[in-house]
């Protein structure tokens, strides 16, 4: 569910980019797209983690896409 939705996000976000030329469209698509190598990591059990090996995965993406707004 976490990849379908980084590609929906990061896809919207660079296709709004092109259309309207927002800036922050710019960096926040293809930084959607790029969390999606740590999801299937996380996904393929590659890197071990727990609930809480999620939880800062959320963090992580949330408070970048907030750093980057």
């Amino acid at each position: 569910m976490w990849i379908i939705a980084r590609i929906s996000m990061g896809s919207a976000c660079i296709l709004n980019a092109r259309r309207c030329g927002r800036t922050h469209c710019r960096y926040t698509g293809p930084y959607y797209l790029a969390m999606i190598v740590p999801v299937l990591l996380l996904a393929e059990c590659i890197a071990s983690a727990g609930f809480y090996g999620w939880l800062m995965l959320a963090v992580i993406v949330i408070g970048g896409s907030k750093i980057i707004w």
